[in-house]
Parts: C-alpha cells; structure tokens; sequence
C-alpha cells in the first residue's frame, strides 16, 4: 500500500465549518492518552472523508482513521414542560505514527 503525503493545502471557510469545538472530557482523555487519538464535535452532516480533509489542512497532520458517533439531545423538564437539548455528532480522529495535535497549547 502506498503511503500518502500529508496535504499541504490551506484550510477553506467550510473546513472550519465541519470541525466545530475539541471535546475535552475525562473520557477523552482516556482515549487520546496515546497522543494519536483527538475527540472534536463535528457538523452532523460531515461525513468521514470530509472530516479526515478538514483536520489534515487545519492541523496540517496526517489522518490514519476516523470514527464517528452521533447522540441524541437529553429530554429536559421545566415549568413550562418537556424539551430537548440538541444532538450532536462526535469524531474519534486517529492521526498517523508521528503527527500530534495539542489542543490545550497555549492556556
């Protein structure tokens, strides 16, 4: 299998718009312990190719695989009654032996 080479394309206005917020969470945490695993919260109608695109022109990093999960918004009551908080759609990115993403870099 060949390998492929790292796009050196600039990030557009809808790359941004696909990734939309780093999870950072205890969980993934867990996940990204390695180094090579970062969770994002993704538009809902990105699929795996447009997402792997997004963060290899972004971060300027190489994708070795991308998970996705979507979830459902928790039912809230109120006073008023019953509502729903909006869903989501999360991505496991695994980055290729060699690439790293510091989300927290600089705080």
């Amino acid at each position: 299998m060949a390998k492929k080479k790292a796009t050196t394309e600039k990030a557009t206005v809808n790359d941004y718009a696909v990734l939309l917020a780093p999870v950072i969470t205890e969980k993934g945490a867990l996940v990204g312990a390695s180094g090579r695993t970062v969770t994002m919260k993704v538009d809902p109608r990105a699929t795996k190719t447009e997402i792997r695109q997004a963060v290899e022109r972004v971060f300027s990093v190489k994708v070795e695989a991308v998970r996705t999960a979507r979830f459902l918004g928790k039912v809230k009551r109120t006073m008023k009654g019953i509502g729903r908080r909006a869903g989501y759609k999360k991505a496991y990115v695994t980055l290729a032996a060699g690439s790293k993403i510091d989300l927290v870099e600089g705080l």
